[in-house]
């Protein structure tokens, strides 16, 4: 399976590094034949500087050199397998997604590869999941989440759910991270499910 992973800069970096956390057991799984490219916006890096430790370039750097089938690009490089209809990953992840972003996809008007990367994911029928990340929301914001859903993009707000019982900013977090995860068709053990007792490893 060929998944990207879109960090755009939208304030909620802790879902792009959970997701990554996530990824990287994906990949290390007995048997995994998982894929990962990874692409960020320009104001990613800065919004990443700003809520968490270090930087989003080094921690994607630790990131490719720790996990296998790992590649990252540069939001110009346009030479990413995925900007092209021919080779379209499976899936496209963009987590957060900010409403510039979501509004550059649902009007085909983005310009860099994380937006080709969900326009070719619109285009060739492909999983487009936006983990849309604002709040109040205003009809614009509105209005742009349905033309995204129309053109077939799942919108999943950054929502978590409380009722593994979380107890940590992480395991909040992850309860969004796991829903993404599962409407892009990626196996995962980050988050207990609803009738499950114990938390699993993660």
């Amino acid at each position: 399976m060929r998944f990207v992973l879109a960090i755009t800069g939208a304030s909620g970096s802790v879902y792009a590094q959970r997701t990554l956390h996530a990824l990287r057991s994906a990949l290390s799984a007995p048997g995994s034949t998982l894929i990962v490219h990874v692409v960020a916006s320009n104001t990613a890096h800065v919004v990443w500087r700003q809520e968490l430790p270090g930087s989003l370039a080094e921690t994607l750097q630790q990131f490719a050199r720790t996990a296998p089938r790992v590649h990252v690009w540069a939001n110009e490089d346009f030479s990413a397998p995925f900007a092209s209809g021919s080779n379209a990953a499976d899936a496209v992840v963009v987590a957060p997604c900010s409403m510039s972003s979501l509004g550059r996809v649902a009007h085909g008007t983005g310009t860099g590869l994380l937006h080709r990367a969900c326009d070719v994911a619109l285009k060739e029928r492909r999983r487009l999941i936006l983990v849309a990340r604002e709040t109040p929301l205003s009809r614009i914001h509105l209005l742009n989440m349905l033309r995204a859903t129309e053109a077939g993009a799942v919108v999943l707000p950054a929502v978590p759910s409380f009722y593994s019982s979380p107890t940590s900013v992480d395991a909040v977090v992850d309860t969004v991270v796991a829903r993404a995860l599962d409407h892009a068709g990626v196996r995962n053990t980050v988050t207990p499910r609803w009738g499950e007792s114990a938390h699993p490893d993660a």
